[in-house]
């Protein structure tokens, strides 16, 4: 008996998937308790519908992240900070100061979670971060530390 799940079930498949599943299996256990559906054409209507519509948000969201990275692409973010003796910070600057003035300087919304400078920065002078905007798109951005 074919089946589309509507969730997770271990060692089965998927959600989304269409399996076939033998009939006491789907009739006792996954019709029941709602984890999948019977692949009538109506359902495999509606589940080839999804898959497009799943497809369509995907290659929008990768076409929205790559023009982020090009907004992006060999920018140059300036952050003052105040410095002691030898060009040493006081504290440090972290991947939430950086991903601040990108937003502040670029005005491209960025999430702190997905900027990396690797340690913190402890001295001017420049660093490169990346930025990853998509699990498919990566950027890098120039952070110069300079004095206030």
């Amino acid at each position: 008996m074919k089946v589309i799940l509507l969730q997770d079930v271990k060692s089965v498949g998927k959600k989304g998937d269409l399996i076939n599943a033998s009939e006491g299996y789907a009739k006792n256990f996954l019709l029941p308790r709602k984890l999948a559906v019977e692949a009538t054409k109506s359902n495999l209507n509606d589940y080839e519908l999804k898959q497009k519509s799943e497809e369509k948000r995907k290659k929008e969201e990768l076409d929205h992240a790559r023009t982020i990275a090009e907004a992006l692409k060999e920018q140059v973010v300036t952050i003052k900070v105040k410095t002691g003796g030898n060009g040493k910070l006081f504290g440090s600057v972290t991947n939430k100061e950086v991903a601040d003035a990108i937003v502040e300087q670029t005005k491209q919304d960025i999430d702190k979670k997905k900027v990396s400078i690797g340690d913190p920065i402890k001295m001017l002078g420049e660093r490169t971060a990346t930025i990853k905007i998509h699990p498919k798109v990566t950027a890098e951005v120039t952070v110069k530390i300079v004095e206030a």
